[in-house]
C-alpha cells in the first residue's frame, strides 16, 4: 500500500469521496495496478459488482481534479476472539502525483468513520514488510504494529 509521504496537506483539491459503481472500473484497475496488483477493466468491474452486492463490503473512490485518485476498500467480518465486528482495510491506494497530500489521510478517516457507524471494535489493515513508507504513514494515523501474518498460498493469488 503504497502512499509515499505523509506531511502536512498540499495542494490537493477537496476531494470528493463516494461509493465506487462499476462506472469507476478504468480506475479502479489503474489503482489496483500502480499498488502492484495488475488488473484489467472487466476484472476490476467484476470485482466492484462483487463488492458492491456484499453488505459487509465497502469500496470508496476519491475524486479529486475531475479524477479518481484514491481508493480505499473495507471488510466488516466478525471476529470470534472479540465477540464482535472488525473492519480490515483490504486495499488503500492513492496516485502518486496525489500522494503526501492529505487523501490517504481523507480515505482512513472514512474509514473509521464506516466502521463506528457499523459498529466495528477495531479498524485493522495489513501491509507488506517492504512498505516502510506506508508504515510510517500508518503510525503516523493512529495505528500500531499488530501481529504477525502468515499465508499459505493456495493457488495465483
Amino acid at each position: 500500500m503504497s502512499l509515499g509521504h505523509f506531511g502536512p496537506r498540499g495542494d490537493l483539491p477537496d476531494a470528493d469521496l463516494r461509493s465506487a459503481s462499476v462506472i469507476d472500473a478504468d480506475d479502479v484497475a489503474a489503482l489496483l495496478s500502480e499498488m502492484g496488483y495488475p488488473c484489467t477493466e472487466r476484472e476490476a468491474r467484476d470485482r466492484i459488482r462483487l463488492i458492491t452486492d456484499n453488505d459487509r463490503q465497502a469500496l470508496v473512490v476519491a475524486r479529486s481534479g475531475g479524477r479518481v485518485c484514491g481508493l480505499i476498500a473495507l471488510d466488516f467480518m466478525y471476529y470470534l476472539p472479540l465477540g464482535s465486528t472488525t473492519c480490515r482495510i483490504t486495499a488503500l491506494v492513492v496516485t502518486s502525483d496525489s500522494q503526501g497530500k492529505g487523501l490517504g489521510r481523507e480515505l482512513l478517516k472514512e474509514a473509521d468513520r464506516r466502521a463506528r457507524f457499523a459498529g466495528a471494535a477495531r479498524l485493522e489493515l495489513v501491509s507488506g514488510s517492504q512498505r516502510a513508507d506506508a508504515h510510517a504513514f500508518y503510525k503516523a494515523c493512529g495505528f500500531s504494529d499488530g501481529t504477525l501474518r502468515f499465508i499459505k498460498r493456495l493457488g495465483d493469488a
